[in-house]
């Protein structure tokens, strides 16, 4: 199944913020630093490492 990378990251931000409570800013800087992560040339590296 394949997931839009931005629908992920929507989905899991939500679900932190209901679940977990913290603050705004922080979700914010961890949402766009992650997609920022994925669409650099670190993406192939860490995807290597998580699989």
């Amino acid at each position: 199944m394949d997931v839009p990378l931005w629908l992920a990251l929507l989905v899991v931000g939500f679900l932190g913020i209901k679940l977990i409570r913290p603050p705004w800013w922080l979700v914010a800087v961890l949402l766009l630093g992650g997609y920022l992560v994925a669409d650099s040339v670190l993406g192939p590296a860490l995807d290597t490492i998580v699989k």
